[in-house]
């Protein structure tokens, strides 16, 4: 069996509903589950794929995990084959993303800032946000774009969540 996820990509900024696609198989068809989670709650499932004969199988498929009771920013994407024998999770692909609703209240979708000469995320806070204060927010929705708070560059392109 493998497993390849395309989507979501690693550190993809994503709100309550998520598009899980990728492709799977190497069996006629067999039974994959899922897993989105933070450590203290997590929304599971299952989904078939395979392409009848022994190959693999696109899918896509959705979840809403409104109802889930999320304490952090940063979520995991869980994809497996289980096992029939003991259940065991096989060729387990894990997929780190970033919680929007956890970074601002009515998360949408974002915008991308390209970052001139000159500017903080301070600054870039006060554009968008109204405050400075509210820096963290960009430092949470670009964990690899903006390792450290104290250094961006002219080009950098910063996601900026945006909310109702």
């Amino acid at each position: 069996m493998s497993i390849h996820v395309e989507q979501p990509a690693a550190y993809d900024l994503v709100g309550t509903i998520i598009q899980v696609a990728g492709v799977a198989g190497g069996a006629f068809e067999a039974t994959f589950g899922y897993r989105i989670h933070d450590g203290h709650d997590e929304v599971t499932g299952s989904f078939l794929a395979g392409d009848g004969t022994g190959g693999h199988g696109q899918f896509q498929f959705t979840v809403d995990v409104t109802g889930a009771a999320f304490q952090l920013d940063r979520l995991y994407v869980d994809v497996f084959h289980a096992s029939p024998n003991n259940g065991a999770e096989l060729d387990k692909v894990v997929v780190p993303v970033v919680f929007g609703p956890k970074i601002v209240p009515g998360y949408q979708a974002y915008l991308e800032h390209v970052v001139v000469a000159g500017e903080t995320l301070w600054s870039i806070a006060t554009k968008y946000y109204g405050s400075g204060n509210f820096y963290h927010r960009l430092v949470a929705a670009n964990p690899v774009t903006v390792p450290n708070p104290n250094v961006i560059h002219a080009g950098d392109v910063i996601r900026v969540p945006q909310g109702t």
